[in-house]
């Protein structure tokens, strides 16, 4: 459920794309986020770091879209977005010597230091490479293109990522808290 909460803004952002454009559908993005923040607030439910970050990034790109009427800015989001991930998960680590995925998970699974430094480095290499790979899709392709890619591509290498992960971390599953 809450990987289909997460994608609600995409989901919707796709449907408004594919009925009136993507202005309508950047307008859409935008509403979705505040949506999801006044759901969680109304339902007593701790409104993740993740989603405020997300909100003010679609906020940025959206409204520089809006305003500038110039589709560029809304097609740099998910980059900006998974940079951001990247780069908090690597500054986490190399300055202030904090795993940030141990913090995430650290209650739901025990694992070695070697195991949470590796789980940490393919997290914030896989945000980086979604970065590029959003990049590459916006402005090589069609707009079109792209916003299937965003729906569809990113998601599904997101999901294969997340299997991959699932994997790795099979092993220490006897050990889990």
């Amino acid at each position: 459920m809450k990987f289909l909460f997460d994608l609600f803004p995409v989901i919707l952002f796709f449907i408004a794309y594919k009925v009136d454009g993507i202005y309508a559908a950047t307008v859409v993005g935008i509403a979705a986020t505040v949506a999801q923040i006044v759901w969680l607030w109304f339902r007593g439910r701790k409104i993740d770091t993740m989603l405020w970050i997300s909100l003010a990034v679609i906020s940025i790109f959206g409204g520089l879209t809006l305003i500038l009427q110039d589709e560029n800015f809304i097609k740099w989001k998910p980059t900006a977005l998974y940079w951001l991930f990247a780069a908090t998960l690597l500054g986490g680590q190399l300055f202030f010597g904090r795993n940030l995925m141990k913090a995430l998970l650290g209650e739901q699974l025990e694992l070695p230091e070697s195991a949470w430094s590796r789980l940490n480095w393919w997290w914030a290499t896989f945000f980086t490479f979604m970065g590029v790979a959003n990049l590459f899709v916006a402005f090589n392709f069609s707009t079109d293109d792209w916003v299937n890619f965003k729906l569809f591509g990113a998601t599904g290498l997101m999901l294969v990522f997340v299997l991959a992960q699932g994997l790795f971390l099979s092993k220490y599953l006897g050990e889990s808290k």
